[in-house]
């Protein structure tokens, strides 16, 4: 598998919502410096937890209303969705390790 690069909300909502893993969504900025250093470790977690876990990434600029509707404020934020409900909340670069642990404590 690869990370999902979310295109639209109906996306979002049936393959990440509806999802029997734990979700790991990366809301992000083509313009975010943070953001850019965050991409490759997120990458890695998806490689290491393929089938375990989904993981995708929002481009904030690109999805306004689902970037609102979650109340994203900064990015780039991390939130880990178990069952279509939000688990956890991050904000800010981290790294592999932190994103997962965040995934694995759920």
């Amino acid at each position: 598998m690869a990370v999902i690069n979310v295109g639209n909300d109906s996306v979002f909502d049936e393959k990440l919502l509806k999802a029997e893993q734990p979700v790991l969504v990366d809301f992000w900025a083509s313009w975010c410096g943070p953001c850019k250093m965050a991409g490759p470790e997120v990458e890695a977690v998806e490689a290491e937890l393929s089938g375990k876990a989904i993981v995708a990434k929002v481009n904030i600029d690109e999805l306004p209303e689902l970037t609102s509707r979650y109340n994203v404020k900064a990015v780039p934020t991390f939130i880990v969705f178990k069952g279509g409900k939000e688990v956890s909340r991050f904000t800010g670069y981290k790294t592999r390790k932190d994103l997962l642990a965040a995934l694995q404590n759920i």
